[in-house]
C-alpha cells in the first residue's frame, strides 16, 4: 500500500501538498490524472500515482461528524467512577473521557500513555515518568498527586473497586519528582504495566470523590450522562495526542436485545454497535454501506454453579454439567463457526501461556448420568440464561435437550437484558456469565479466580491456586512460569464450579462511513477504545 511519504518520493512534497489539496476540495481521480500529466508525466505511471494519490487520501482521517454508538448494555449503575466500572458500556464510556498512565496496543503490549516512559530493574520497584503538557478537561496541569490519588483509591476498602485486588500488590505510591511518580510492589510483577493500562486505572483529579462531571485527560469531554439512557461526550480540543480525536461526538446508548441493535444499525440511526449475533453476519454485510468487524480474543460466556450453595455445592453435579456441553455442535450451531472450543478454564489459545496439553474434557453423556447419579440430584434444576450473556440462552437451550437423555430436568430460565448483570449474575445459583477478554492471564485469573476475587463468579476458593498465582506473578523465567500457568488451569479444569464451552469471536456492526476501527484483542469495538481512533468518511 503507497502511503504519504512515498508519494512525497516520487512526485516531491511540494507536489504532493498540492495533489493532496485538490482531493480535499473535492478533485477526482480524473482531475489528478490531469494534473501530473500536465507536469509532463507519462501517462501509465500517472494513471498508476492518481490512483495511489485518492487511495491515501481515502484513509487519511478526517474531522468532524457526529457518530451513535449502541452497546449492549445500559444500566442504573452505569458509572463514570473508573474504580467502579463493571460492563463494556462502562469501558467504553470511560475510555472516551480518561486516559491511563499506559494503554494496551493491537498485540496487548504496554505502550507509554499519561507516563512517557516506565522503568524498573527488578519488576518490584517501577518508576513512571510523566508527559507534560496535559490538562485535564477543566484546565487543571497532571500532576504527580494526580496519579498518586487515582491508583491509591484502590486500595482503600471504602471506595469498593472492581481492581482492589490488583491495587493489594501495591505496596507504596509516590511521588518522586516533579513529573515522576514510583511505584513499589509487596513483591515483583513483570505484568504492572499492563496491569495499570486496564480499565479501571484510568487517572482522575487528586480528591475526586464526586465523578458525575466526568473530569479526565481523554479524548471527549462529558456533555451529558444518563444512567441506563445515553451518555454523550464533545471532542477534547486540547488533547494530548496531537490531531485527535477526529469526531465531533459521540452519542453512546445500550440496546440490550441484539435484534434490535442490528435494526437501529442497518436503519441508519446507529453507527456502530457491539456483540452482533454470526446469525446477523450475513444481513449486515449484505445490505449495501454496512460491514462486520471481528475481533478474534478470548471472550467467553460460561456456566457458572455456585460452589457454596445450591446444587454447585456438589462437585460430582458440577463435572455432570461439564460434560453436558456438545462443544463442536454449540460451535457450530450456535456460534456459526465464530468461536473456537474452549476447555473449562479461561486462558484462550492465542495467550501465550495458554496449556495447550490439558486433556480436552469430552461430550459424555454417560459420564455426566454417572455423576448426576453419584450427585443425588433430582427433579428440576433451574438454570438461568439471557441475552446479555452472548449465546448464553442457546447454549441452555442445547444442554436443556441433552440432559433430557440423562434424566435431569433443566428449567431454563431467560431473563432480560436489562439489569441481567446486577440482578442475577453472581446472584443465581446456576447461571450463565460474560466474560471480556482480559490483557493477561495474570489479570483474568486475578479477578475471576481469586479466593477474594470481587467477580469469583463460582466462589470457587483455594489456598494452594492463591499461592501459586502470586508466585507467578514474580516468576522471571519464562518456562517456570509458563509451568505455573498450566497448573493453575489445571485446578480450574478439574475443581471450579466454572463450564467454559467456547471463546468467543468478538463481531461488531458498522457503517462503511466508519473508518479507522482495528482489532485490540480485550474486546470488541477496538477493546472498548475505538472512540479516539474512528472517523467518519462522508465520500463512502
Amino acid at each position: 500500500m503507497t502511503d504519504r511519504k512515498s508519494l512525497d518520493t516520487l512526485v516531491g512534497p511540494e507536489e504532493s501538498r498540492r495533489l493532496f489539496g485538490a482531493l480535499q476540495g473535492g478533485a477526482t481521480r480524473r482531475d489528478v490524472l490531469a494534473m501530473l500529466m500536465a507536469g509532463g508525466m507519462q501517462a501509465t505511471l500517472a494513471g498508476g500515482l492518481a490512483a495511489s494519490a485518492q487511495s491515501v487520501h481515502a484513509q487519511t482521517p478526517r474531522r468532524g461528524g457526529k457518530i451513535r454508538v449502541a452497546g449492549i448494555t445500559a444500566a442504573a449503575t452505569d458509572t463514570l467512577d473508573p474504580a467502579k466500572q463493571s460492563n463494556q458500556t462502562d469501558y467504553s464510556r470511560c475510555n472516551m473521557i480518561y486516559n491511563g498512565l499506559t494503554s494496551l496496543d493491537g498485540s496487548l503490549t504496554p505502550q507509554p500513555a499519561l507516563a512517557e516512559s516506565f522503568t524498573t530493574n527488578d519488576a518490584k520497584t517501577w518508576v513512571f515518568a510523566l508527559r507534560k503538557g496535559v490538562t485535564f478537561h477543566d484546565g487543571k496541569a497532571l500532576t504527580p498527586a494526580d496519579v498518586v490519588y487515582s491508583i491509591s483509591r484502590h486500595k482503600d476498602p471504602a471506595t469498593a473497586s472492581k481492581a482492589k485486588v490488583f491495587a493489594d500488590q501495591i505496596e507504596s505510591v509516590k511521588a518522586t519528582g516533579p513529573n515522576e511518580v514510583t511505584i513499589v510492589l509487596t513483591s515483583p510483577n513483570a505484568d504492572l504495566p499492563v496491569v495499570i493500562g486496564t480499565f479501571h486505572f484510568h487517572i482522575v483529579k487528586d480528591g475526586t470523590t464526586d465523578f458525575a462531571a466526568g473530569i479526565g485527560t481523554g479524548p471527549y469531554k462529558l456533555k451529558e450522562f444518563k444512567p441506563g439512557v445515553r451518555s454523550v461526550v464533545v471532542r477534547n480540543d486540547n488533547y494530548w495526542k496531537p490531531g485527535k480525536p477526529y469526531l465531533d461526538e459521540i452519542e453512546f446508548i445500550g440496546i440490550g436485545d441484539e435484534g434490535a441493535r442490528v435494526n437501529a444499525l442497518l436503519s441508519g440511526g446507529i453507527d456502530l454497535v457491539g456483540s452482533v449475533n454470526p446469525r446477523s453476519m450475513a444481513r449486515i454485510t449484505g445490505t449495501p454501506g454496512f460491514a462486520v468487524f471481528k475481533t478474534q480474543s478470548g471472550q467467553y460466556s460460561d456456566l457458572i454453579m455456585r460452589k457454596d450453595v445450591g446444587p454447585g455445592a456438589n462437585p460430582d453435579f458440577v463435572l455432570a454439567m461439564k460434560h453436558l456441553f456438545d462443544r463442536e455442535q454449540m460451535k457450530k450451531t450456535i456460534a456459526l463457526g465464530q468461536a473456537v472450543v474452549a476447555n473449562d478454564q479461561p486462558v484462550d489459545p492465542t495467550n501465550r501461556f495458554h496449556f495447550a496439553g490439558l486433556p480436552q474434557r469430552p461430550f459424555d453423556p454417560e459420564k455426566a448420568k454417572f455423576h448426576l447419579k453419584k450427585a443425588g440430584v433430582s427433579g428440576a434444576v433451574s438454570i438461568v440464561a439471557s441475552p446479555a450473556a452472548l449465546y448464553s440462552v442457546e447454549m441452555a437451550l442445547v444442554m436443556q435437550q441433552t440432559a433430557k437423555g440423562v434424566g435431569l430436568d433443566l428449567d431454563v430460565k431467560r431473563m432480560p437484558a436489562d439489569g441481567y448483570w446486577s440482578n442475577h449474575w453472581l446472584n443465581s445459583q446456576v447461571g450463565f456469565g460474560n466474560v471480556n477478554p482480559r490483557p493477561s492471564a495474570d489479570i483474568l485469573l486475578t479477578q475471576f479466580f481469586k479466593s477474594d476475587a470481587p467477580w469469583n463468579e463460582s466462589r470457587w476458593k483455594s489456598e494452594k491456586f492463591d499461592q501459586v498465582l502470586v508466585a507467578a506473578r514474580a516468576e522471571t523465567d519464562v518456562a517456570r512460569r509458563k509451568q505455573m500457568y498450566a497448573d493453575l488451569q489445571t485446578m480450574i479444569h478439574e475443581q471450579a464450579g466454572i463450564g467454559i464451552p467456547l471463546f468467543l469471536t468478538s463481531l461488531d456492526g458498522h457503517s462503511t462511513k466508519l473508518k479507522g476501527l482495528s482489532p485490540i484483542p480485550v474486546g470488541g469495538l477496538m477493546g472498548f477504545n475505538f472512540a479516539e481512533s474512528v472517523w467518519l468518511d462522508t465520500a463512502a
